[in-house]
């Protein structure tokens, strides 16, 4: 129902603001339609209670119950991350973080196609309310759903044990899908279809939502962006070396697997989130996903990514995949840093995900490497473009080309594989040069909020392309069904073609950067080091 309330505004001026209330599982609830959209907003909705003290690490609890409404108003929540005051000040950090946020259109249709929208930050930061889908949601076309879920090693620490089983983080996000489903008919939603989304980290987690056998039934449509399940960041190879590094970095100085356990559940908050995992150069992240041990209880992965592709035991759904065409930018920063100690010594930068049998046989990779992407020329300024290739093929466009093979060759026909390319005058150069790329996770930009008056003619009308292929897929399971106005898309094969290029001309083209992926696939078919679950020591 939608009644009218009064509230205090800024300056404590009295101003008429629409608001809904609505009646789900856990007590009623009340949103708000602000004036920047004809949307509601509920912000702040506890889906679940996430465990604390030295149960912290532990699967999600349900979520509270209440009699009173809950005013749905506070979108500051995140939740425990690494300097979190100096990259997000003015939010509020709490342990008990698990929120979910639902954007609503101001319409009597119900039965909507859902969006559920994973946020990135590489596992380590981040929150649901990142970027909004307001304006997205101001179509009425359908509702949307972003959240929070544990971070870093609160979210992600895997030492196979009855407190510390690992994947908290990412069963947080079943925990939500599951909240989606009980609930979202109450705000006008389709429980039965329902879209995961996610870019970078969140690409990688619906990329393994779907490999998941604790989330089938939860969702029927995956959009992944810029992030692949086997990315070299996406699962932790092995996660108890991670927790023993970790753990040195912030003061540990016990040397058993026992001792290491208690003090990851004795220690604070504050030394628990003291030290910086961002940046890593071998394109790992210590705390994502990982490979769970059997202990008796709901496992979210049981075996590793490209097992699972290969043995197809999983379900298989149509999914929008792809990259920008240069998603190493998002690295440019460490650039002057780390052209340096490419120089000096390259093997530091290969992917922690191949293993080598000896130092000798690992050097020789990075001197075939480096001479692939830089010949017999320094990393410098003159080079800058093919650090930001090296980056985007290794991180990001191989794994996710190598996983459309994979689920192609086991019988997944409905993978649209794409390339952002778009660029115009707002996009900055690569330093050094005048040469123009979209960066990481451009394309999903494009879907949240932005201010129209600061974007050129251009990107608005690519706005509104990625804005009706996402409507049309989201409704059909086809991103250009026959009234769309877009060239028409076909999935991909096991070559990796099509892939739709989404650029000034959306075009549908051959293989991406066929000759880079395929070096890859060279190197990776020969020191691929799976991962493996938890161990004692």
């Amino acid at each position: 129902m939608t009644v009218w309330v009064c509230i205090l505004a800024i300056l404590g001026l009295t101003v008429a603001q629409e608001s809904k209330l609505l009646n789900i599982a856990q007590g009623p609830v009340v949103g708000y339609k602000g004036d920047d959209a004809d949307v509601f907003s509920f912000y702040g909705i506890p889906y679940a209670t996430a465990p604390t003290g030295r149960e912290k690490f532990k699967g999600p609890l349900p979520g509270p119950v209440w009699t009173e409404p809950l005013e749905a108003v506070d979108d500051k929540i995140i939740c425990p991350q690494h300097a979190s005051n100096i990259y997000f000040p003015g939010l509020t950090t709490k342990e008990d973080c698990l929120v979910a946020n639902v954007f609503v259109p101001n319409t009597e249709e119900k039965n909507l196609p859902v969006l559920v929208h994973v946020h990135g930050g590489g596992f380590l930061q981040g929150f649901g309310n990142w970027e909004k889908p307001k304006q997205f949601v101001e179509s009425k076309k359908v509702v949307a759903v972003t959240f929070n879920y544990r971070l870093g090693p609160h979210g992600f620490l895997c030492m196979g044990t009855e407190d510390i089983p690992g994947n908290a983080g990412i069963k947080d996000q079943v925990a939500a899908l599951r909240w989606v489903k009980a609930n979202i008919a109450e705000f006008g939603g389709n429980p039965d279809d329902v879209t995961i989304a996610g870019c970078s980290a969140g690409g990688a987690s619906v990329d393994l939502l779907m490999l998941s056998n604790t989330t089938k039934g939860l969702f029927n449509k995956v959009i992944g962006q810029s992030g692949a399940n086997i990315a070299s960041f996406g699962v932790q190879v092995d996660p108890i070396e991670n927790a023993k590094f970790y753990a040195e970095k912030i003061n540990y100085q016990g040397d058993d697997f026992d001792s290491l356990e208690e003090f990851y559940k004795s220690i604070s908050f504050d030394q628990l989130l003291s030290y910086s995992l961002l940046a890593n150069r071998d394109h790992a992240v210590k705390f994502s996903p990982c490979v769970e041990r059997d202990l008796g209880i709901e496992r979210f992965l049981d075996d590793g990514p490209t097992n699972i592709l290969k043995t197809s035991n999983y379900v298989r759904y149509p999914m929008i995949y792809g990259f920008t065409d240069m998603e190493g930018l998002y690295r440019i920063g460490e650039f002057e840093q780390w052209k340096n100690d490419m120089n000096e010594n390259f093997t530091q930068f290969i992917p922690a995900d191949l293993q080598f049998e000896s130092a000798e046989e690992k050097e020789n990779i990075a001197r075939e490497v480096k001479q692939f992407y830089f010949g017999d020329k320094a990393v410098s300024g003159e080079t800058a473009v093919q650090f930001v290739d090296f980056l985007s093929d290794v991180i990001f466009i191989y794994p996710m080309q190598k996983a459309v093979t994979l689920q192609v060759e086991s019988g997944n026909n409905d993978i649209y594989l794409h390339v952002y390319t778009f660029t115009d005058e707002n996009t900055p150069y690569v330093p050094y040069t005048t040469v123009r790329g979209a960066d990481h996770c451009a394309q999903n930009d494009a879907i949240f909020d932005e201010d129209y008056s600061k974007l050129t003619p251009e990107y608005i009308e690519m706005k509104e392309k990625i804005r009706e292929i996402w409507f049309d897929f989201m409704r059909t399971g086809n991103p250009t069904p026959e009234w769309s106005s877009l060239p028409k898309w076909e999935p991909a094969r096991a070559d990796r073609a099509p892939c739709m290029n989404l650029g000034r001309t959306i075009q549908l083209s051959g293989t991406f950067v066929k000759e880079r992926t395929d070096f890859w696939e060279n190197i990776y078919d020969r020191y691929h080091r799976q991962p493996v679950a938890p161990y004692r020591y």
